[in-house]
């Protein structure tokens, strides 16, 4: 019996649902004769890989309810290859085979990462115990280093100096880990010299925050999801604790917390999770009206390069506020004049005009509901000046937080569930246009890898409504101070000063509370880099018209997730997925149940190509089987966290 091997370096979430599409797919797609041998390459345990290992707080929580995330394929996913159900996040801790942490879980709970690691686990687990009969995995727990071509082959060579040779490769490693950007580089040198502290950009989870002083104030640069876990592991990962709830929620500190100066470009959080639905999971994703397929492949030949701000933007702008206004006119047309149907007319007809709010506010009798990008993306620009004195910040960022959980609550202001349902679809239909080609470098590394990865994060992908009542809880406790927005970092005379307008604040310790921004020229890791630097993959530095260097950006692949080299060309059995790939579907995060989660697709897609891409057949041996072991009852795996020790103390 001949064999097909398959190495796929990664162990994480999309290894997981690659190799399940692999076993789904491998009854009608092998050939009879013909046996496949999945090699799983990672230092970290299989289901969750490093980000979403066992081996972190247990107060660092998801921000998807439980309800919302799942790792298998439904009826609603449109895929070639046969589904297979699996329980959702929910699901899975409501039955027998899960721990006693994860059966606290109701739906809507916001579950700790160390129980999502449970599920990925288990998940993973199950695939393998249940794989087609003529499809093997076997887990190599170590780091893949070098990947080379040998005529119709190729060769992963792994840190302990084993070699595997492979007919299709796949990296899946997820974010992949970089040097300091140089801002960040600048910021470590001179916290050197001048003996401060400074932590760069990193996965939370990753870094060493012991060098940061009980009582001493903190710089944090960064108000998203970063800063949430931060606060959380200074405050109650340090003894601190919450008593009451809502309005009356009071942090207790322990003494032993530093006092965080927080700010970001906005100088306000991501907005908290949504309380509630529009849409039922059986209808599936939102509909896009604007910015679709059929609108985009109309503009030029369609297929030449689009202008992201006059060409796409403007769409994008336009497919969000019909979404707001549609709403609105459906569910409260008690605050509308005239109809939908006419405002939706008006506003096509003026999609690249800039008057879109001229135009609503005639069909609108509460200011409230206008649909105002600028406004939406910088809340408080109206409110704070570079004069506006600390104070004043202080309350307005106060203030708006707490707006903000008022009104994620509060299905009278239900347009924003319906652009939040609207944002998804936009994200996909960015991302295919990326992997075919119709965005140019510079409009992807800026426009959608850069503003507009940001704006969805800050309206779509922020923290659980108590993570907010916290970070109040904590302001009031004087634990966290404002600093407002557009919030710089510099060292002077020998001391960390952070800027916000004329606000001014120094202190020798500070943070970069983000993840890093992907820039494939900065890659540290030594298989990715050694292919970007002989140019098997594809990496350009990109500088803007005003000559602003924007970096390398993400990994380019082509519509099917296969490697783009250097020189434009594709490897046909190299493929690549996950967050470090521009486009990569299902890269924004786990699927949610009923959605057609584009992951889901792409991981079948790519699955059937793997099982058919014409190959040299190597012997088989039994050497290459690997022994599933049974489903049990998931528990934590103990593995070694590695810290990022780049702070300079």
């Amino acid at each position: 019996m001949s064999l097909r091997r398959i190495v796929v370096v990664g162990a994480g979430p999309r290894a997981l649902g690659l190799v399940e599409r692999l076993s789904a797919n491998a009854a009608q797609l092998l050939p009879p004769g013909e046996r496949a041998e999945v090699h799983v390459v990672d230092p970290h345990p299989p289901g969750g890989g490093r980000i979403w290992r066992a081996a972190q707080s247990p107060l660092l929580w998801m921000n998807s309810e439980a309800q919302d995330v799942t790792v298998f394929t439904d009826a609603s996913v449109t895929c070639e290859g046969p589904v297979v159900d699996g329980p959702s996040l929910a699901q899975w801790a409501a039955g027998d085979e899960a721990s006693e942490a994860a059966a606290q879980l109701g739906p809507r709970s916001f579950a700790p990462r160390v129980v999502q690691s449970e599920y990925l686990d288990w998940a993973w687990r199950r695939t393998v115990q249940t794989l087609h009969e003529r499809l093997t995995v076997r887990v190599h727990a170590d780091r893949a280093v070098a990947l080379e071509d040998h005529g119709t082959t190729q060769t992963v060579t792994l840190a302990g100096g084993a070699a595997l040779a492979a007919d299709v490769v796949v990296l899946a490693q997820g974010y992949l880990q970089q040097s300091p950007a140089p801002d960040e580089q600048r910021l470590l040198a001179q916290a050197e010299q001048n003996r401060l502290t400074y932590v760069p950009a990193g996965h939370t989870a990753d870094l060493d925050l012991a060098h940061l002083r009980p009582g001493e104030p903190v710089l944090v640069r960064g108000m998203g999801l970063a800063f949430v876990d931060l606060f959380v592991l200074l405050g109650q990962g340090r003894g601190g604790c919450y008593s009451g709830d809502g309005d009356r929620l009071t942090y207790h500190p322990s003494g032993r917390e530093p006092v965080l100066h927080v700010g970001s470009r906005r100088g306000v959080p991501y907005h908290a999770k949504l309380g509630y639905e529009i849409r039922s999971p059986a209808d599936g994703p939102a509909p896009l009206r604007h910015l679709t397929r059929h609108r985009l492949a109309d503009i030029g030949d369609g297929v030449t390069a689009l202008d992201y701000r006059t060409q796409v933007w403007p769409l994008v702008v336009l497919e969000l506020a019909v979404a707001h206004y549609r709403r609105l006119f459906e569910a409260h047309p008690e605050r509308t004049r005239g109809s939908f149907e006419t405002l939706e007319r008006d506003l096509a007809a003026d999609v690249t005009g800039g008057g879109l709010t001229a135009v609503a506010r005639r069909h609108l009798t509460d200011p409230e509901d206008l649909f105002d990008i600028d406004r939406i993306d910088r809340p408080l620009m109206a409110d704070i000046s570079p004069q506006t004195p600390c104070p004043e910040v202080e309350r307005l960022v106060a203030e708006h937080i707490t707006r903000d959980l008022a009104r994620r609550a509060d299905p009278e202001r239900s347009t924003d569930r319906a652009v939040f349902d609207a944002l998804l679809g936009v994200y996909a239909t960015l991302a295919e246009l990326v992997v075919i080609g119709r965005l140019p470098d510079e409009d992807r590394v800026r426009h959608v890898e850069g503003h507009f990865h940001g704006l969805f994060s800050f309206l779509a992908s922020g923290p659980p409504p108590r993570r907010l009542a916290e970070l109040l809880a904590l302001h009031r406790a004087g634990v966290v101070r404002f600093l407002g927005p557009d919030v710089t970092l510099t060292v002077e005379d020998d001391t960390f000063v952070a800027r916000s307008g004329d606000r001014v604040v120094r202190a020798r310790a500070a943070v970069d509370a983000r993840l890093p921004r992907p820039d494939s020229s900065l890659v540290t890791d030594a298989l990715v880099a050694g292919l970007l630097s002989s140019g098997q993959l594809r990496s350009r530095p990109v500088t803007a018209a005003d000559g602003t260097n924007l970096g390398a950006g993400q990994l380019v692949a082509d519509a099917r997730a296969r490697a783009v080299r250097a020189d434009g060309s594709v490897h046909p059995k190299r493929f690549l997925l996950g967050p470090a790939v521009s486009g990569s579907a299902g890269a924004g995060g786990f699927s949610r149940p009923g959605f057609n989660g584009p992951g889901f697709r792409q991981n079948d897609a790519v699955a059937r190509d793997l099982l058919t891409v014409p190959i040299t057949p190597a012997a088989a041996g039994p050497q290459h089987l690997y022994a599933a072991p049974p489903p049990r009852a998931a528990t934590h795996r103990h593995t070694t966290t590695e810290k990022d020790h780049r702070h300079a103390s």
